[in-house]
């Protein structure tokens, strides 16, 4: 992880996608290197908690051409099966994978991102005939570590993939190594994945194994989002996560 993000900051560098501080200025988000001239997609350094920045990946137009709909911070991504997600607490916690591809930001970030402003959340989906599809959330947060990353969703807009993950709402994160959710047994073991798992575990698992298309041999496993093929099987190409500051 250490050495994917040294080497994910020195190609920033080189290709001019670090947003200068010279002048004090520290973008808070994806939002802010937006607004201040940088609207090619690409690996910023955000800084959402003090003085240290964190390497993210900023996709600076969704859909339309609206102004307020353009800067997203993208929070999760799956394209290809390359990184491993069946991963620990503290990685989860910290953040991992490569931010030019596959990656998890890491729970405190999302904490230290959504803890004073409000944000959006944005699920973009896809599967391997080319189909595509997204959910839309109007209000999304993450609670501290000492409350266990709770998830705070709401206001549900389709468009076209189905709402998978209202039902996560106000749920605490778990992973094999550190079992939160109501469920009897460890729901990141029963479904080889890492989320916010509810008493029934899920009805979307972005975090659980990536297995090329449809595939039931093992009940749930996959990235899937239930809502939008209405089962378990049909696990995705690619899922991406990315939250928008609310004006």
């Amino acid at each position: 992880m250490a050495m994917t993000v040294f080497v994910t900051a020195l190609l920033s560098v080189f290709m001019g996608f670090t947003v200068s501080d010279s002048n004090g200025f520290k973008p808070f988000d994806c939002s802010d290197v937006y607004k201040s001239g940088q609207t090619v997609s690409g690996i910023y350094s955000i800084y959402p908690a003090g003085d240290v920045p964190v390497w993210v990946y900023c996709e600076m137009v969704s859909d339309g051409k609206d102004e307020d709909k353009r800067g997203w911070t993208v929070i999760q991504r799956r394209m290809d099966g390359t990184i491993n997600f069946y991963q620990p607490w503290n990685q989860y916690k910290r953040g991992f994978g490569n931010v030019e591809g596959e990656h998890w930001l890491g729970l405190e970030n999302m904490y230290q991102l959504t803890r004073k402003n409000k944000y959006m959340l944005r699920v973009d989906l896809e599967d391997f005939t080319g189909r595509k599809g997204f959910a839309l959330y109007s209000s999304f947060s993450v609670g501290p570590e000492a409350d266990g990353y709770k998830l705070h969703v709401s206001g549900f807009k389709d468009g076209g993939a189905g709402d998978s993950l209202s039902n996560h709402n106000g749920q605490k994160f778990t992973t094999f190594d550190k079992d939160q959710d109501p469920y009897e047994k460890n729901c990141a073991k029963e479904f080889l994945g890492a989320f916010w798992y509810t008493a029934g575990c899920h009805y979307t698992n972005p975090n659980g194994m990536y297995l090329w298309g449809d595939d039931n041999t093992h009940h749930a496993i996959g990235d899937v989002w239930y809502s939008w093929k209405n089962n378990f099987s049909t696990a995705l190409k690619s899922i991406s996560m990315k939250i928008k500051r609310v004006s």
